[in-house]
């Protein structure tokens, strides 16, 4: 397929890259691009290996498994895997080929009027193994969109109430020993302003919570001096900046999501805030996981293009048996959908 800008009335295209041929990928987009609840007028375009593609289709039919898509229906930018298919078991040269995979998807949403990305998981010690050395797949979209940093969101809508919560990182994929030098005052204002950007897509006036990042969010210096001495005097110089926004924080991380909880759950009374901040990867994916596993989905923000993927991994443990449950595709799909018809 080659790169082209396609006309206006085209930009109902959702391009899928498969992710790591060895993981449940490609299990997850087929099931995924059988579900009634996607827009009938969505345009799937897959991006990855199309022999690969169709021994996943056929093996999910060998189980029983009728309600996926059939790879001969479908639209797919076919990149050979330059190896036997050999599920569960990955390799350099499943990481190479996811690699190659994403470069591929990233280019034609850069250079088509397609609406948004979604990226099926990838293992980063194949992309390693394959000589890619990046912390994961969104420090590689920020390179291919020549910025900075790209900024990770967690989105996900409660299928009990339709609230949606929206947890952002701080920091992303990086050891727990560098989180404190990675952090700053600018930091988090920069991250707060995104947050905010972000859930004024549903709310003109959001309520917004940052997470402390010691226990007890430090418990007046008695467990660490980082939010007396610039977290808290950062976010209160965020608060008279944006007067217009209720900030709560820095709160004990260990309780910071519990209203949203009560949100999510459809309980009354709850004063849930529109958006949480966490400082750190688990300190945020924690809860959302716990919350929200099988909806909640990983949205990269500040890239000139919106990307979706779904909150899991690869799954090499039950690749090929038919066994991956699809919704967290499912939703990464719709909210690739949702989001761009909002700003569109």
């Amino acid at each position: 397929m080659n790169l082209r800008k396609q006309c206006s009335e085209d930009n109902d295209q959702i391009i899928i890259a498969l992710g790591d041929p060895a993981g449940i990928g490609m299990e997850v987009t087929l099931k995924a691009l059988a579900s009634q609840t996607l827009p009938k007028q969505l345009k799937p375009l897959l991006v990855g290996c199309r022999k690969s593609l169709t021994i996943t289709y056929e093996n999910l039919l060998s189980k029983g498994i009728q309600n996926v898509a059939n790879p001969a229906n479908l639209e797919i930018d076919d990149l050979p895997l330059k190896e036997k298919l050999n599920l569960g078991k990955p390799s350099a040269a499943t990481g190479a080929a996811s690699f190659q995979w994403l470069t591929r998807a990233t280019e034609l949403i850069q250079h088509t009027s397609a609406r948004a990305l979604v990226t099926a998981p990838i293992a980063k010690h194949s992309w390693h193994a394959a000589g890619h050395h990046y912390p994961g797949q969104t420090e590689r979209l920020a390179e291919l969109a020549r910025i900075d940093q790209a900024s990770m969101m967690f989105t996900a809508v409660s299928p009990k109430t339709g609230w949606r919560l929206n947890t952002l990182l701080a920091t992303t994929h990086i050891p727990l020993s560098r989180i404190c030098d990675a952090l700053s005052p600018e930091t988090i204002q920069a991250k707060l302003n995104i947050l905010k950007d972000f859930c004024q897509r549903f709310t003109v006036n959001p309520h917004l919570a940052v997470a402390g990042l010691n226990p007890h969010a430090g418990e007046q210096g008695q467990l660490g001096n980082e939010e007396i001495e610039w977290l808290a005097p950062a976010l209160e110089n965020w608060r008279r900046a944006n007067p217009d926004v209720q900030l709560d924080g820095p709160l004990p991380p260990d309780t910071c999501w519990l209203t949203a909880a009560e949100a999510w759950q459809g309980y009354q009374g709850h004063q849930a805030p529109n958006g949480i901040l966490a400082l750190y990867h688990d300190q945020g994916l924690i809860p959302i996981k716990l919350l929200a596993f099988d909806n909640a989905v990983n949205t990269s923000l500040g890239l000139p293009f919106l990307r979706t993927s779904p909150d899991h991994g690869t799954g090499f443990d039950i690749a090929g048996q038919g066994r991956a449950r699809s919704n967290s595709m499912e939703a990464a799909i719709k909210a690739a959908w949702d989001l761009t018809a909002q700003t569109s």
